[in-house]
């Protein structure tokens, strides 16, 4: 037999090396120019995201110092007379009340075109007269709110005088106090449209027909109404 003398050859896989691509100069010039734009938009989309939370930041600031609020209604005084043992106090009942209306607005003054006082005893009306002449309320002032209303004002028969010592037996008798204004706005040399605004005030007395003391400036429920003014 005849032997073959053969050199041995190993292959590493180790020491085959990838082929080096070459790209061209406008190869480059492409990629980097993709990079300046897409870093471009990141920066414009950023300074618009900053711009508009800016805005949104100042316009809720706006809003919130611009606001409306509604007045703020408070009775120190209410009493009705004579007192409730008499049996025919019906025959000649009077009303004594004063009440206070307070802008708590920083800015915003309140134009009062109309206003009106109501006293309810079970939902039923017993009386009432309008208030005051029309007047303008700076912002962070407070109205006094005061008068009376006589005989000829109130609506007492002798069944109601007697339900009220019989709600006095259990402890007090309690009036619903309803102010009804008609109001606008003033924000600078703007003024708003007219808003019919109540306010209704629970009012106890006792014994003596005067309020009890958990019921004075005791801040009373507002609410708008919408029907036309």
């Amino acid at each position: 037999m005849r032997s073959e003398n053969r050199i041995p050859v190993q292959s590493t896989p180790g020491n085959s090396r990838p082929v080096k691509r070459h790209h061209s100069a406008t190869y480059y010039a492409h990629r980097v120019k993709e990079s300046l734009t897409t870093r471009l938009s990141k920066l414009i989309c950023a300074i618009f995201l900053t711009l508009l939370f800016l805005v949104g930041i100042t316009t809720f600031v706006l809003w919130l110092s611009l606001r409306p609020h509604r007045p703020r209604f408070q009775f120190q005084e209410f009493s009705i007379h004579p007192a409730f043992s008499q049996r025919n106090g019906f025959l000649n009942p009077k009303i004594i009340y004063n009440a206070t209306a307070h802008n708590a607005n920083q800015n915003i003054g309140i134009y009062y075109d109309s206003m009106h006082f109501d006293v309810f005893y079970e939902d039923h009306s017993i009386g009432g007269s309008p208030l005051l002449f029309p007047f303008y309320q700076k912002p962070k002032n407070t109205t006094i709110i005061a008068g009376q209303l006589g005989a000829t004002a109130l609506t007492v028969n002798r069944r109601q005088w007697q339900k009220f010592t019989a709600d006095l037996a259990r402890g007090q008798v309690v009036f619903r106090l309803q102010i009804t204004s008609i109001i606008r706005f003033k924000i600078s040399s703007w003024d708003s449209k007219r808003h019919k605004l109540r306010a209704n005030c629970p009012v106890g007395v006792g014994p003596d027909g005067s309020i009890l003391p958990i019921y004075k400036d005791k801040r009373c429920p507002t609410y708008f109404t919408y029907s036309s003014v």
